[in-house]
């Protein structure tokens, strides 16, 4: 009984974020929200706040033992780009890219 949560437009970049979900992919949901709180990363709150949220959705819709979830799948996209200006020499202006995220959280009996 898989249980999935999805948390969208969030204001990290897809590519710090992978960094964060490549570690809990495949954990325990214990094991993993322990390594969440000792990382020294913005996206390991995000990541451990969606987990908690798919584990009360689980337990809530579903019942199921909490203690025997683990993370079935893991993954994070890319979301709208907004784009922002910055003043450069001569007169001229570069873009700069503010990426957003979509992460979704699958997890699983075992």
């Amino acid at each position: 009984m898989e249980a999935r949560a999805i948390n969208r437009n969030l204001r990290i970049a897809p590519r710090k974020m992978r960094l964060v979900a490549d570690l809990v992919r495949g954990k325990d949901v214990g094991s993993a929200l322990v390594m969440l709180e000792n990382l020294p990363k913005k996206g390991a709150r995000i990541v451990s706040k969606t987990i908690r949220s798919v584990v009360a959705n689980a337990e809530n819709t579903q019942s199921v033992d909490v203690d025997r979830l683990y993370i079935k799948t893991i993954a994070v996209d890319g979301g709208a780009v907004m784009k922002r200006f910055t003043p450069r020499a001569h007169g001229r202006a570069t873009v700069v890219r503010k990426r957003t995220s979509h992460l979704t959280v699958i997890v699983d009996e075992r």
